[in-house]
């Protein structure tokens, strides 16, 4: 494919669907074909509290100028503050790992990144850790039940995107390919930054690396100073609207080439309240986490260490499935709690700089992984309530080195084991007699998923201007599900050869283009291939053992601007999806009234869509926004076209960011979202979704800092100023009203 058949490809179909056109009309004009933007907003009456009678029309006036400016310099995400009011400031490239397994900063990495650091998480003041990624380049997170949420990556989100948590996959074999909530059991107070690779990366990740990888990673007690030092850090936050409460306490301790530290996090939420007042029922959840970490560096150039943590919800309802959605006249549920549900990990790792020998580093990985997602369930009106017992035990092992050749080449090679074993049972009893009976399980119990890969990218310099890098990855899958309790089994074995290229060409000092090929894959997990059992939105779910596995080819082209006191960043991209896994009727109906579906690999999915943003650090004030564009359309085998499923609408944010004393911070921000009407018809059936569309929405916000010494921070944010009453597209609730977020933290000891 040469360059103009790389352009066609990624910008023809643009064009083709009007995103370039609609986008950039909507943005200064509210929507197509209307003369003028309405800046008055018009409430109705509605158990989604939803505010505007037309989804599209809603942005208002002091965005357009915003819009203007955020597209003409667009940001870079992942770049770390400098010290506010400092002179003449630069800012300084985050060394990050996600898109190469090599610490590379952002500018030098052909794909589209974005980094959110540490402060900029607890600025975020996140529940659960998907939220440190609301607002931010790329990414759009969705909330189906308080406690829980899901990113999504151009477009896709699940199974589709690879979660991965110090390097090592969250990812386990029953990862459903719709919203999960795995990623919220992942302690957001303990992170030291999150990581989002934008695009297929299957050569270096593997499977399920298709609309990007999603790392987070934590904190580890490092310190500079040859005798001992250490430090504690004293948390405690209180939220309004959701009348919930958080304490933290972490310690470390150590000196030079040794560390240890951890810490324990205890959150009680309450029923949250939403826009003009409404208390939301059944959304209240309580969370209790721990986390410890060793740290020890015999020598500069080797590194060893430990790591555990562990997350519980002991009981989260999901909302959505208690309270009456969209096409409904009654719940779908009676009861529904995730009882409990938690997550227990363990990670040691090695790391060596080798002084002789071809192999320059070398790295080992070795994990375990237990998630329990167990759940209590009651259909409405019926009598049985079920109690599930889904367990995910995933070990994993990754071997990865590096090597150096004459031309300027650095090859990066590695080899990957994983193996996940999922038992699974289920009982129901009748609350009237107290009888128990065995019901067939979730999952198949003791089904098994193994994975073998071998990995190979080399970045090339092929001069001072240009860098190249190509990647391949054989990947073999088995898994195995035994007949169990259903007298059925299956046995899948996949393997399959992934690949990218990409090329980041500096056109001039702090300016780079950027351009990407890859192809993603993923074989059907225990999830796609045995599920069974009630499922939200009034459907049963029957196995298929015969699925097929599903891909997708990606290619973007971008610009990043690192230059002066400015970062941004533009992408554009296209994704053609095939053999999509989805749900699918068969037109049979359950005695309860479900309808009863299964996975299939139904359709073809064409994505494409536009993200970037900029940052300006001024000597005391910067500026920076955020702009995110998704449009898909999926095509039956007999040629229908529809709106693919779950796209989140345009959406982004723009803030300023004021150092107005040494101590004092000053950040008014808005977070915006444009109408999304153009609804699957999947979509359309979903119970969370709006059948005439999700209204748009814009919210003010304001956060300020206190430094009161070096001892003491206080934080208060005030979110959704205006108490606005709106949903997130495909969420499962709605979005919070007024919320003031009052933080007091405590930094003791040597630093």
């Amino acid at each position: 494919m040469g360059v103009i058949g790389f352009l066609h490809w990624v910008f023809l179909p643009m064009y083709g669907s009007g995103l370039l056109w609609d986008t950039r009309f909507v943005l200064f004009w509210g929507h197509p074909g209307r003369g003028a933007l309405r800046t008055t907003v018009q409430r109705r009456p509605s158990h989604t509290g939803f505010m505007s009678k037309e989804p599209d029309n809603i942005l208002v006036p002091a965005l357009c100028c915003a819009v203007a400016w955020l597209v003409l310099a667009m940001p870079a995400s992942g770049q770390e503050t400098p010290v506010p009011g400092s002179e003449g400031r630069r800012t300084i490239e985050e060394v990050q790992v996600t898109a190469t397994r090599q610490a590379r900063v952002v500018r030098e990495v052909a794909a589209g990144v974005t980094v959110v650091a540490a402060e900029q998480i607890q600025a975020a003041t996140p529940q659960v850790a998907p939220d440190a990624l609301k607002g931010q380049t790329g990414a759009w997170v969705q909330q189906t039940t308080p406690g829980q949420a899901a990113v999504f990556v151009r477009g896709l989100k699940g199974s589709e995107v690879l979660h991965l948590v110090d390097g090592m996959r969250l990812n386990n074999a029953f990862f459903r390919n719709a919203p999960s909530q795995y990623l919220a059991l992942v302690d957001g107070q303990m992170l030291e930054r999150v990581e989002v690779l934008r695009g297929p990366a299957s050569a270096l990740y593997g499977s399920d690396a298709m609309g990007g990888v999603v790392q987070v990673l934590s904190a580890m007690p490092r310190f500079d100073g040859e005798t001992l030092e250490h430090r504690g850090r004293l948390l405690g936050r209180y939220s309004s609207a959701h009348d919930a409460s958080l304490t933290r306490a972490e310690f470390a301790a150590g000196r030079v080439g040794f560390g240890v530290g951890g810490g324990i996090t205890y959150q009680d939420v309450g029923n949250r309240r939403g826009g003009g007042g409404r208390t939301l029922p059944f959304s209240a959840w309580r969370s209790e986490a721990a986390n410890l970490a060793l740290l020890f560096e015999p020598r500069e150039q080797q590194a060893l260490s430990f790591s555990m943590q562990y997350l519980q919800q002991p009981r989260s309802p999901r909302h959505d499935e208690l309270v009456a959605g969209f096409g409904q006249d009654e719940p779908a549920s009676q009861v529904f709690d995730f009882e409990p549900n938690d997550r227990l990990f363990l990670h040691g790792k090695y790391r060596a700089q080798l002084a002789a020998g071809p192999m320059e580093t070398l790295a080992l990985d070795i994990a375990w992984q237990e998630i329990n997602d167990d759940r209590r369930t009651r259909d409405n009106g019926s009598t049985e309530e079920r109690r599930e017992r889904n367990r995910s035990g995933l070990f994993g092992l990754t071997v990865q080195g590096t090597t150096r050749l004459g031309g300027g080449h650095e090859l990066v090679y590695g080899v990957e084991r994983y193996a996940d074993r999922v038992d699974s049972s289920r009982t129901a009893t009748d609350i009237e007699t107290g009888q128990t009976r065995s019901v067939t399980s979730r999952f198949p119990d003791g089904s098994t998923m193994d994975s073998l890969a071998i990995y190979l990218t080399d970045q090339w310099q092929l001069s001072e201007q240009l860098d190249l890098s190509f990647g391949a990855r054989y990947s073999r899958f088995d898994t195995q599900l035994p007949a169990a309790d259903r007298g059925v089994g299956a046995r899948v074995e996949v393997d399959d050869l992934t690949g990218n290229a990409g090329m980041n060409f500096e056109l001039g000092e702090g300016l780079n283009l950027v351009a990407n090929i890859g192809r993603g894959f993923r074989p059907p997990n225990i999830f796609d291939l045995g599920t069974l059992g009630p499922r939200p939105g009034n459907r049963f779910n029957i196995a298929n053992p015969d699925l097929s596995p599903e891909s997708v080819i990606t290619a973007d082209l971008g610009l990043k601007i690192a230059n002066g006191s400015w970062n941004a960043e533009l992408f554009a991209w296209r994704a053609q999806y095939r053999d999509k896994i989805a749900s699918s009727a068969t037109g049979a109906v359950t005695g309860e009234g479900r309808q009863v579906v299964r996975s299939e690999n139904l359709n073809e999915v064409a994505l494409h869509g536009f993200e970037g943003g900029f940052r300006y650090f001024g000597q005391r004030l910067e500026a920076y926004g955020m702009l995110t564009t998704t449009w898909g359309e999926e095509r039956t085998p007999d040629g229908l076209a529809t709106p693919a499923d779950r796209i989140p609408p345009a959406n982004g944010r723009l803030g300023l960011l004021w150092q107005a004393t040494e101590s004092l911070r000053v950040e008014p921000f808005m977070a915006f979202a444009r109408g999304q009407s153009r609804l699957s018809p999947r979509d359309i059936r979903d119970p969370r979704i709006n059948p005439a569309g999700t209204a748009g929405w814009v919210t003010a916000n304001l956060r300020l800092g206190w430094d009161l010494g070096s001892t003491w921070r206080i934080n208060l944010n005030l979110l959704n100023i205006g108490d606005l009453s709106y949903r997130e597209h495909g969420s499962g609730i709605d979005a919070a009203g007024f919320d003031a977020v009052l933080t007091v933290e405590a930094r003791l000891g040597s630093r």
